[in-house]
């Protein structure tokens, strides 16, 4: 088993138990969106592979403990990926994407790959499968503060007391916001069909709810 394999193996059973919208779809999906990208505008797939499907391995660190999951799965990619005996070259390559990958902290990767990886990580949360993980993550946020007292201070809108209107800022706060913030133009051309979609659904919300 090669270590593409190998690293979907662990994080499939790392993220098994993932509550929220981070998990095992969304790193595959992630990690399609880079190797579309990564066709067109280049990059390692090697890189781009192994990246992707450690982003968010993190995040159940961050449920727990609160902080940030990029930095938590960083450190953890590192462990692994010297673990199993990738070179050292590869594994400061991969850390430094996960490390500048999400959206909330506003870093910009120096390399294409670190940009890429960011890129699909953001077109993830546009689209259909946007809005359905935006309300997964929701509920998730809310059920994580009853259970644990655990508050994502970057995701204050998940707790407002009217959760339609929590959405609508989340929408404003983050969806509306990550064109401006893509990397590639690949991953423009590919936002600005999802962007559509989540306009069109959030009109008919509030047609429906004001």
């Amino acid at each position: 088993m090669d270590i593409i394999e190998i690293t979907r193996n662990y994080v499939s059973g790392v993220l098994s138990d993932e509550p929220s919208s981070h998990d095992m779809g969304h790193v595959e999906r992630v990690e399609s969106i880079c190797m579309y990208i990564g066709e067109k505008e280049g990059g390692n797939p090697d890189v781009l592979r192994l990246a992707a499907l450690l982003h968010d391995v993190g995040v159940a660190r961050e449920h727990e403990e609160g902080g940030d999951h990029a930095l938590y799965g960083a450190d953890i990619a590192d462990s692994f990926l010297a673990d199993k005996g990738v070179d050292e070259k590869t594994i400061e390559h991969v850390v430094s994407c996960i490390r500048t990958h999400r959206f909330s902290r506003g870093m910009v990767p120096e390399s294409i790959e670190g940009q890429i990886l960011q890129d699909a990580d953001r077109i993830d949360a546009l689209g259909a499968v946007g809005i359905f993980r935006s309300l997964v993550s929701m509920g998730a946020l809310r059920g994580l503060k009853h259970a644990n007292g655990i508050v994502k201070e970057s995701s204050m809108n998940a707790y407002a007391q009217n959760p339609f209107e929590g959405f609508e800022e989340y929408m404003e706060r983050k969806p509306f916001k990550i064109m401006d913030r893509l990397n590639t133009r690949t991953s423009r051309d590919i936002a600005t069909d999802r962007l559509r979609i989540m306009e069109t659904f959030l009109e008919q919300l509030k047609k429906e709810v004001y």
